[in-house]
């Protein structure tokens, strides 16, 4: 399995930015560069939320409704290195975000997490 480690969260006021990273590492038995990757959240009190995916060459992303035309979704297979641009962020984004192996992952295919909390 993939070790995924999330970076990146703080404090942020409404309207800001913020740049989510997540490094894969470990000894998979397949190549980070082979994997779909997900990016969820989970708000406190709530379940998880699927935020966005990404196809393993890069090309292709998919959004929550509720995230598209303010996030984008990168990855750079070389460096195993997945991100997460966040703007025009809103209260209701603040949350727990997860680098995920799949869209619902559970407590072994995601990393520890990196908070996100959106407040002025």
């Amino acid at each position: 399995e993939l070790q995924l480690v999330e970076s990146g969260g703080g404090l942020v006021q409404p309207g800001g930015s913020l740049r989510l990273s997540c490094a894969a590492s470990g000894a998979s038995r397949f190549p980070f560069r082979i994997y779909f990757m997900h990016w969820v959240r989970q708000a406190p009190g709530k379940g998880l939320e699927w935020v966005s995916s990404i196809s393993p060459e890069g090309g292709t992303t998919d959004y929550a409704d509720s995230v598209k035309g303010r996030f984008t979704m990168s990855r750079d297979n070389a460096k195993n290195m997945l991100y997460l641009q966040m703007n025009s962020l809103k209260t209701e984004d603040t949350a727990l975000y997860y680098c995920a192996t799949s869209r619902l992952p559970t407590e072994t295919d995601r990393g520890q997490g990196t908070q996100v909390t959106v407040s002025s």
